[in-house]
């Protein structure tokens, strides 16, 4: 077995003395019902390669290690995180009987999901974090463990229902089907067009006015993907209505890109006190174009 990131490591930066390493375990279960395939993901070690790998680190002089997995996104129900502990603190009673080495500290990652659709019910973080520590002292504390760190990645769960698309009708268009054209595009918000992924969309002024028309909202890209909803009931909507698309918190903006020459749009924080900040300007042509001017 080889590592090629040593000799990267060795050309320009040396070997830490703290590293973290991935675990990908090919298979995950809650409830004897599979989450997620991790054998299609391209990152982590398997079980024997973490072995070897820390083994080797340690040859190395690497003197602190931590373990790391990520198997699956955006989960409603309070049992993914609390079983990802459990599987992670096994295999660091097993990595301690296997090789001497006592990890340091266990991230959890991410996948505490948020509810994007209005009837879904929100994840008890309170009752995770309870959980977890279960787990922690039924598997860590038997083997004299417990002064293991545990580290989150919880960017979702923080910023997610945080964050709105405001966005304008433009355009109107029927067809074989009903759509609204946007002043917004995927290039602000990429979760529908890559993932089929679902937002919440209100009118602002309608939001208690009855669903009676079919819509498909979509952006002005020259992708068919580049929509924000299919086949969504919602009041009638007019050239000029501003529409919300909710919980755009993680994975928008962050995510934004330039193509068809689109230009990123500003950010403006909603503060407690009611007033509004800008805190990130809209892109221009000047920024678009700044990167090649020197070129004509």
């Amino acid at each position: 077995m080889t590592f090629p990131i040593f000799h990267i490591w060795k050309k320009y930066a040396g070997l830490p003395n703290t590293i973290c390493c991935r675990y990908n375990p090919g298979e995950f279960k809650i409830h004897n019902n599979i989450m997620d395939n991790p054998k299609d993901a391209k990152y982590g070690f398997t079980k024997e390669q973490l072995k070897k790998g820390f083994l080797l680190l340690k040859e190395k002089g690497v003197k602190n290690f931590g373990l790391h997995a990520f198997l699956t996104s955006n989960t409603l129900g309070n049992d993914y995180y609390p079983a990802l502990a459990a599987m992670l603190f096994e295999t660091a009673v097993w990595l301690k009987k296997e090789t001497g080495i006592a990890i340091s500290f266990i991230n959890l990652s991410g996948g505490i999901g948020i509810p994007y659709r209005p009837d879904e019910e929100a994840n008890n973080i309170f009752k995770i974090g309870e959980m977890v520590k279960n787990e922690y002292n039924r598997i860590l504390k038997p083997h004299n463990l417990d002064n293991i760190s545990i580290f989150t990645e919880l960017g979702r769960y923080i910023t997610g229902p945080n964050g709105q698309l405001v966005t304008r009708v433009i355009h109107k268009k029927e067809t074989y089907k009903n759509y609204i054209g946007l002043d917004a595009s995927a290039a602000n918000l990429i979760r529908p067009a890559m993932y089929g992924a679902y937002h919440h969309i209100t009118i602002s002024g309608k939001e208690n006015l009855a669903n009676t028309n079919l819509y498909d909202i979509t952006g002005s890209l020259c992708e068919n993907n580049d929509k924000f909803a299919i086949d969504r009931k919602m009041p009638e909507i007019n050239i000029g209505d501003v529409l919300i698309i909710h919980d755009t918190g993680a994975h928008g903006h962050s995510m934004g890109y330039n193509y068809n020459g689109k230009l990123r749009s500003a950010e403006l924080l909603l503060k407690e006190n009611g007033d509004i900040k800008l805190i990130r300007r809209a892109e221009t042509l000047d920024d678009y174009f700044s990167t090649i001017r020197d070129f004509f």
